[in-house]
């Protein structure tokens, strides 16, 4: 069994992932309305990911006999003005992500909890791919412009990702 406080953080994680989750397929349906199905794509397969790290907390949660506890998700943006606007959010996002993760690990080696330690692990390490991963597409985006053959070219190599759930 957990600590309360512990608990309730994952909690809260929990809530966060699926906050993100929400974001992400909004930033998909956002680009598929603008015409972008490869960009739609690549925010799809976060969606898809963000719902697997709450499974895997939730999964945590139930073997460690918690009680998990499903909580109303905000709202998200709608709209961005360009892809890199969109990719700019998700950095940012992707910055508190890493923040909260990183409170739950302090949390976890306050709490002496081992088994809470080893799960947080991946997720810290899910974390830096993800920062590097948003940040070189950033870089791409820059590159660009506003040129559409580097955008046309972009979208289609995001078409072509696929989900791969997560070993969390």
């Amino acid at each position: 069994m957990l600590q309360k406080r512990l608990e309730e953080a994952l909690n809260q994680q929990i809530n966060a992932e699926m906050w993100s989750a929400y974001l992400y397929l909004s930033m998909s349906m956002h680009f598929q309305n603008e015409g972008r199905p490869g960009f739609a794509n690549w925010f799809m397969i976060q969606f898809q990911e963000e719902q697997a790290h709450a499974l895997a907390l939730m999964e945590y949660l139930n073997a460690r006999d918690c009680k998990v506890v499903l909580q109303p998700i905000k709202e998200v943006p709608t709209t961005w003005d360009s892809p890199k606007a969109a990719f700019e959010a998700t950095l940012a996002h992707e910055k508190n992500v890493t923040a909260m993760i990183n409170n739950l690990y302090a949390m976890a080696e306050e709490e002496k909890d081992f088994a809470t330690r080893q799960k947080l692990n991946t997720f810290v390490a899910e974390q830096v791919e993800e920062e590097d991963s948003v940040r070189q597409i950033i870089d791409d985006l820059t590159l660009i412009g506003n040129d559409g053959t580097g955008l046309l070219q972009l979208d289609r190599e995001f078409a072509a990702r696929t989900f791969t759930a997560p070993q969390l």
